[in-house]
């Protein structure tokens, strides 16, 4: 298959699968349209003209022009300069690369990766949460973490894929989407009790049953296993960590549990002060549920060899 059919298939499903609802993100490439249309020309010119119709920011071609025929590629959770060094020389020995895809941005879409930070406002008030209230938090948060990723050598990576004449991709939001609907889904059917319940029903995924394997499973951050779950609120998409003071506003919307890919200590004590339940599902073993869901959808559209690195693990459903 092309390139570009393997690109535009994975942000397709990340929109069906996107929490927001796809009215949402039509009111959002609606606006992104309207900022172009408003621009100078010159302005014009620097202007990405994927985001009128890709809602994701950290999910782009890095390298190719996407009518590239795609036969075997390498996957990981992480492509960097040494991966794709390995894809050269996976290919050196016979065994042809023709893509390299990551999960998490690099280049431009690392550069910019924050911009899909604003769509967990839109997540937020679906469980509950006034507008005002979500994007008044996010916006300090949105900024600080503009900030951090200013000063980063966004590129190194993207120069190695075009010095070795690799095509190369990454896909992020797109699959945080996947398993923050996959997850959510199950809980919602499923109905777990307890968190030692959301910790059974985890471990029966491939995914995170293979994290258990390696040390890394999930497990209760926040809470103990008999504590009752309550609401859940599968909270694994929106780019990075939103704003740590978000708990009281989840707590006053009926949330009482959160199930996530990570949280940091300063997001872990706010949440203890609100009496938050919160299990940590796992961040790569998460990274690997999304990815694999994406791959199961792709497998539909033509066949691609998938050879998995950097803690990436391909299980089919």
């Amino acid at each position: 298959m092309l390139l570009k059919q393997i690109f535009e298939t994975f942000v397709a499903k990340g929109i069906d699968n996107d929490p927001r609802g796809k009215e949402a993100i039509e009111k959002t490439l609606l606006r992104k349209k309207k900022s172009y249309e408003d621009l100078k020309q010159e302005e014009k010119e620097l202007f990405d003209v994927e985001s009128l119709t890709n809602p994701y920011a950290d999910t782009r071609i890095l390298n190719g022009t996407g009518d590239e025929e795609v036969r075997t590629a390498l996957v990981g959770i992480d492509i960097e300069m040494a991966e794709l060094l390995l894809a050269d020389r996976l290919t050196e020995k016979g065994r042809k690369i023709d893509l390299a895809i990551s999960h998490h941005p690099e280049g431009r879409a690392y550069a910019n990766f924050y911009e899909v930070m604003h769509m967990q406002a839109d997540i937020l008030n679906k469980f509950g949460v006034p507008i005002n209230i979500a994007e008044g938090l996010l916006e300090g948060r949105i900024k600080e973490v503009e900030r951090r990723l200013s000063p980063a050598n966004h590129t190194r990576a993207v120069d190695v894929a075009k010095l070795l004449d690799l095509p190369f991709m990454c896909v992020h939001t797109p699959a945080d989407n996947m398993v923050a609907t996959y997850l959510q889904r199950i809980f919602d059917e499923k109905k777990p009790d307890t968190l030692d319940d959301i910790l059974k029903i985890l471990k029966d995924i491939p995914e995170y049953r293979e994290a258990a394997k390696n040390n890394a499973g999930s497990k209760i951050l926040l809470g103990s296993k008999d504590r009752r779950a309550g609401k859940i609120f599968v909270d694994m998409t929106g780019g990075t960590e939103g704003a740590k003071d978000i708990f009281e506003s989840l707590v006053n919307s009926g949330v009482s549990t959160l199930v996530l890919m990570h949280l940091s200590d300063d997001h872990r004590k706010e949440a203890e002060k609100h009496h938050m339940n919160a299990v940590v599902a796992g961040h790569i073993s998460s990274d690997n549920l999304g990815m694999n869901l994406l791959f199961d959808a792709l497998e539909k559209t033509g066949p691609l060899e998938v050879i998995p690195c950097s803690g990436f693990r391909r299980f089919k459903r």
